[in-house]
């Protein structure tokens, strides 16, 4: 049996334009419609597995929040239907289900005995709950004296502590501190261990890769695309990132910027492309070739840490580029992007593309000592500067390569350079004794 099923479900919110109309509808003896219905969601059909960590992303507005509240009880479908199979444990709106006049204690019993706890069982449970939410003698102070990050601390204790067998978490991390975030999220994790179904909401699309069994893309209330998180994020970044580019305005650039009349060709070319996970741009510009060299200028099979390579890439322009950018992102093994930077971020200024034109750049990058796993090099090219561009063309994952074994154990993902020095003495040791001052030299003048 899945936890959670949803059957061609939509949700619909009668809009209107004024107040009255909402009672004139009300008060008219022909129902005369006076509103417009906004569905948040249409015609969606899924199922979440037990023990399932299930992420959706989308934009804002695309129904998210809808979502997680047919699966908490609090909204019905207008059509369809949704079935849950577990007792469900909330982190929705920030305070949702808190009343602002109670402390913080009573909001812990009432949060419990409506999730169907008795007082025994909040009892046995209160001591995890104040512990970790850490908000120390404030338990005791009404909820309306918090701050934000002091509501989702409690909120988030209490929907952990529960005993949930479902739980709903709705970007309510966003708002904690580092310390409480990373803290939350190891507890994410040890849920999804002890086989807790997770329904998580995010734009943080690192925490959905990272944590993510599968993922599910919302648009305008329907359903995109669902699968596997990376191939989900990327299709779902991509969109974003065409999106975006549309209301950006291009670079003006003065004829002096031009290139001279003919085509530019770079000496040395790659025009090979070992894998393409997912490819998106305009067109106007395309990735030919991309290929890593150690410092000496031969082809690596894999990486060795705390070394020096080459990263080539060859781009062709099948239109005018006035502001080329060339870059790619370096992503780890479970797809979160590690690192990234591009000609401009180097402070590096291409010169104009025009349609033939072939570029080739290579960056030179210093390894540092990192854990070792697969790392795969995502190169693109884009029209614009780091405020804002418009995408040629980017490829996934094009170059996979394994990070060899370091010397020494790497704690975490990677080895940072250190120097360590010892600055202490010995209890009861005493002080050294101070040199003698240096004798008076008399200077005399004539």
């Amino acid at each position: 049996m899945n936890a959670v099923e949803f059957q061609d479900v939509s949700k619909s919110y009668a809009i209107y334009e004024a107040p009255a109309d909402r009672l004139k509808e009300l008060l008219s003896l022909n129902r005369l419609k006076r509103h417009k219905d906004f569905w948040a969601l249409r015609d969606l059909t899924f199922q979440v597995k037990r023990g399932e960590t299930f992420c959706i992303v989308g934009e804002n507005g695309s129904g998210k929040s809808t979502l997680l509240q047919l699966v908490a009880g609090i909204l019905q479908p207008t059509r369809g239907s949704v079935a849950v199979n577990g007792r469900v444990s909330a982190l929705l709106e920030l305070g949702a289900g808190f009343n602002p006049e109670f402390t913080g204690r009573d909001n812990v019993y009432l949060n419990g005995s409506i999730l169907g706890l008795t007082t025994r069982q909040i009892d046995q449970r209160y001591h995890d709950i104040e512990a970790f939410a850490e908000i120390g003698d404030f338990i005791n102070q009404p909820v309306k004296t918090y701050s934000s990050g002091m509501v989702v601390r409690l909120a988030f204790a209490v929907a952990i502590n529960v005993d949930p067998e479902i739980l709903l978490v709705d970007e309510a991390l966003a708002v904690g501190d580092i310390y409480f975030r990373q803290r939350c999220m190891r507890k994410v994790h040890e849920l999804r261990s002890r086989g807790i179904t997770i329904l998580f909401v995010s734009h943080a699309v690192s925490d959905v890769k990272a944590i993510g069994d599968r993922a599910l893309w919302l648009n305008h209330g329907g359903l995109v695309e669902i699968g596997e998180p990376d191939r989900v994020v990327a299709r779902y970044l991509a969109a974003m990132v065409e999106k975006d580019s549309a209301y950006l305005t291009r670079k003006a650039v003065s004829e002096e910027k031009r290139t001279p009349t003919g085509t530019v060709r770079a000496p040395e070319i790659v025009e090979t492309i070992p894998n393409i996970d997912h490819r998106y741009g305009d067109g106007r510009a395309a990735v030919m070739g991309i290929a890593v060299f150690d410092e000496h200028g031969r082809p690596l099979v894999a990486l060795d840490p705390a070394s020096r390579i080459v990263v080539r890439i060859s781009v062709r322009a099948h239109a005018d580029v006035p502001t080329p950018m060339v870059g790619f992102m370096l992503r780890n093994q479970l797809g979160i992007d590690f690192s990234g930077t591009n000609t401009a971020r180097e402070g590096y200024e291409l010169a104009p593309m025009h349609a033939g034109d072939i570029y080739t750049v290579d960056f030179y990058l210093e390894l540092p000592e990192l854990y070792p796993a697969s790392f795969s090099f995502s190169p693109a090219i884009a029209d614009g500067t780091l405020a804002g561009y418009q995408m040629c063309d980017w490829i996934d994952n094009a170059v996979s390569l394994q990070m060899g074994r370091s010397e020494g154990q790497i704690y975490g993902y990677i080895r940072l350079p250190c120097r360590v020095e010892v600055n202490s003495r010995l209890a009861g040791a005493r002080p050294e004794p101070a040199p003698p001052p240096e004798p008076v030299m008399e200077k005399r003048i004539g």
